[in-house]
């Protein structure tokens, strides 16, 4: 088993920035990848970006140039460093993780990103 916790959520006026932590614990010898998703009231949860151990990522079209993912694998850690802030990224941000992008079961508690003026 693996335990996602994140942090740095909060609230930001549009054009700001904030940065993501997720922490893994338990069997994190069996993570290759670990991403973002990101869920708005009344709509699907979605991929924000993922990283794997070597550090390939993928980005969704619409954070492309204004977010970055990064990982620090002595740390067990994945970062989302989030610039340019829009009011459309305001969401609840979930870290994700697993040993495939196939087979990605882990979840955290989720944090929530508010972008308002």
């Amino acid at each position: 088993q693996v335990q996602l916790v994140e942090s740095g959520g909060g609230s930001v006026q549009p054009g700001g920035s904030l940065r993501l932590s997720c922490a893994a614990s338990g069997n994190i010898f069996s993570i290759y990848v670990m991403g973002w998703y990101r869920q708005a009231p009344g709509k699907q949860r979605e991929l924000v970006a993922d990283i794997t151990r070597n550090g390939n990522t993928n980005y969704a079209e619409s954070v492309k140039g204004r977010f970055t993912i990064s990982r620090d694998n002595a740390k067990n850690t994945a970062y989302l460093q989030m610039n340019s802030l829009k009011p459309e990224d305001t969401a609840v941000y979930y870290c994700n993780a697993g040993s495939g992008f196939a087979f990605r079961p882990y979840w955290g508690q989720g944090t929530q990103v508010t972008v308002s003026s």
